[in-house]
């Protein structure tokens, strides 16, 4: 996928939200069986229902590849599901010498066909570049995450900057907006604000709204940019919305109020 066509897609629907597919068995509905079936057929319920609002939809490959080939299988049924008009994210986290990278990326973007995967770039620019080499397609970096042990390397100085900020410097030597996002948690809007003045065109895929208590209105006020510019992933807040039979219901509900603040957010855009 284009940035023309995301952007497309962000201004028809309103909305930069991006669903996040991080499925588990053991928390399905009461009323669905415990199994891969269900659970494909849950994701699908899910897609049809969160569809009118969300532009993305991103697949944590950890939550099926626990289960082996068979798990491999459920996430490829799901990808497929998934209509071409979105943007479908592996969140893969992969990063590895060159040859290894490379096969990764043929995985992800012939195989399975993901339009993007996140990436991890501790061992550098020849780990990133098979990856860049896809046209259409994009990579996902690790920069800022929300989790607590961020703070055990991403925020450390280094030669005068975070490291993160570092990290964010070099690898938009290797990419460009076209083909490039970062991973940037929400947890601290004054971060976005910041990464947002230093790369001001690139998009960023922002985790950690609702459940992990971050802010959609503080993230979009600190993130916003002519084309957006933000994807917001959540992911336990729609998908676990209801335990019951309604779970679809409750799923497109969640979503069409994100969207309804989103739009409220985008209006404030010039295009």
């Amino acid at each position: 996928m284009t940035r023309e066509e995301l952007v497309y897609q962000i201004l028809s629907k309103q909305s930069y939200l991006c669903t996040g597919l991080d499925t588990e068995i053991g928390k399905l509905p009461g009323h669905l069986p415990k199994n891969g079936d269900a659970m494909v057929e849950f994701n699908r319920q899910i897609i049809n229902a969160t569809l009118p609002s969300s532009v993305a939809y991103k697949i944590n490959t950890a939550f099926y590849e626990q289960y082996g080939a068979e798990g491999w299988d459920w996430m490829a049924q799901t990808l497929d599901y998934l209509p071409k008009s979105v943007f479908r994210i592996a969140d893969a986290k992969r990063g590895d010498i060159g040859n290894t990278s490379t096969m990764y990326a043929r995985a992800f973007f012939e195989t399975l066909n993901f339009d993007a995967v996140t990436v991890a770039p501790y061992m550098g620019e020849d780990s990133l570049r098979p990856f860049l080499e896809f046209k259409n397609k994009w990579i996902i970096c690790l920069a800022l995450t929300s989790n607590p042990g961020h703070a055990d390397f991403q925020v450390l100085e280094y030669e005068g900057q975070k490291l993160y900020e570092r990290v964010i410097e070099t690898v938009c030597k290797w990419g460009n907006p076209d083909n490039l996002m970062f991973v940037v948690g929400a947890t601290r809007a004054e971060h976005v604000a910041a990464i947002r003045r230093q790369i001001p065109e690139h998009f960023l895929l922002v985790p950690g709204v609702g459940a992990q208590g971050g802010s959609l209105t503080d993230i979009s006020r600190a993130g916003l940019n002519a084309d957006a510019g933000l994807l917001i992933n959540s992911s336990r807040g729609i998908l676990y919305a209801s335990s019951g039979e309604d779970y679809a219901e409750a799923a497109a509900g969640e979503a069409h109020k994100l969207q309804q603040e989103m739009a409220t957010h985008l209006a404030q855009l010039k295009h």
